[in-house]
């Protein structure tokens, strides 16, 4: 073998092996609007009324004189820490924009395509309980890793065992008001199952983030996942319910979620400096008229704007990304298939990986 053919698969071995070490995080808030992310408290909102029970209190915690100031105060963690060290995409304001390819505009389709890297409205076109019949790369990583252990979801809508198709993926899967089943439970997990029926949910379908988080957390620190799927739901829950000041402190508690994860990696020797976050949501929501904020499908103008973020391991630190671009919603599973070395699925519909650096 020539000495140039041995270095290149010396190089390529390096590189197998830095993928098989690389670890995923991907975190979606449900519904969240690029509006609030980069905009903070929307000021036809925050004080509405028709929407908010205590406007006064409101306005005191989120409304600021300038909308970098008002993101601030939303999301702390993510203004404060994430955009010096990671990449945020779709401020739509500032022409970079992120799109779903999938004409439902809803929660299925959405994380259909988040999850597999291709729309298909032929067979996911509701939010009905059906098994997936496509191959999420949650799935995937189980097939070629042969190591079941080493991924899991977590979800606050109870659909999520529908999507991940946990019977035939063999992905642990924990939602809705599903409680621990990962024995041996731990302590931690024998007090979340007391709890949560404990506990009354607003909704029939959604549990309250905290127990989402908790329960994710106990599997991170029994079995170092690789790659992990948290979902977030309450965003979207109390939006639909028309309840912007319940939304607004949803999305302020996701991102004290999303540091307390962080701060669990980075003070974990199996996941520091391996770790690479992916956040996004499932579809976007209304603007115009004002009511339809609280709506989204594709009858919805703007339902299917999304946004992106991604910080950690492999990930350049842009910042707000304030240049024209178009990058859309299928180019998340790619990315996570590259970042942990799996095999990339290749057709009509399917997304290119992201560029990180």
């Amino acid at each position: 073998m020539s000495q140039k053919i041995l270095f290149f698969a010396l190089l390529l071995g390096l590189n197998l092996n830095a993928q098989q070490n690389n670890k995923v995080f991907l975190i979606t808030l449900d519904g969240y609007r690029w509006q609030e992310l980069f905009g903070g408290a929307d000021s036809l909102l925050v004080a509405n009324k028709d929407y908010v029970s205590n406007t006064d209190e409101l306005t005191h915690l989120f409304w600021r004189p300038t909308a970098d100031a008002r993101r601030q105060a939303l999301t702390p963690f993510i203004w404060g820490t994430v955009a010096k060290i990671g990449q945020l995409h779709g401020n739509r304001a500032k022409a970079s924009k992120v799109n779903l390819t999938n004409g439902m505009w809803f929660s299925y389709p959405g994380y259909n395509e988040i999850l597999t890297g291709r729309a298909d409205d032929q067979r996911i076109s509701s939010n009905d309980k059906l098994p997936n019949p496509n191959t999420t790369v949650l799935e995937q990583f189980v097939q070629e890793r042969n190591a079941a252990h080493k991924v899991a979801a977590f979800g606050s809508w109870d659909v999520f065992d529908f999507i991940v198709n946990e019977e035939r993926s063999g992905v642990y899967t924990n939602s809705g008001f599903d409680l621990s089943t990962d024995l041996p439970l731990s302590a931690n997990e024998r007090l979340l199952n007391e709890l949560q029926p404990q506990i009354p949910s607003p909704w029939g379908s959604v549990r309250l983030d905290g127990f989402t988080h908790q329960y994710a957390k106990e599997y991170l620190k029994k079995h170092h996942p690789d790659l992990v799927y948290i979902s977030y739901g309450e965003t979207d829950d109390f939006a639909h319910d028309g309840d912007y000041e319940a939304y607004l402190k949803a999305a302020h508690n996701t991102d004290k979620l999303i540091e307390d994860l962080w701060g669990f990696v980075q003070n974990d020797a199996y996941y520091k400096d391996q770790t690479t976050f992916i956040i996004t949501t499932d579809h976007g929501r209304g603007t115009v008229p004002l009511e339809t904020w609280r709506g989204h499908g594709n009858s919805i103008k703007g339902a299917d704007q999304t946004w992106l973020i991604l910080f950690g391991n492999e990930v350049a630190p842009l910042g707000e990304v304030i240049k024209s671009e178009q990058l859309f919603t299928n180019q998340i599973a790619p990315t996570v298939r590259q970042l942990l070395g799996l095999t990339q699925v290749i057709g009509e519909g399917y997304g290119n990986p992201l560029q990180l650096k």
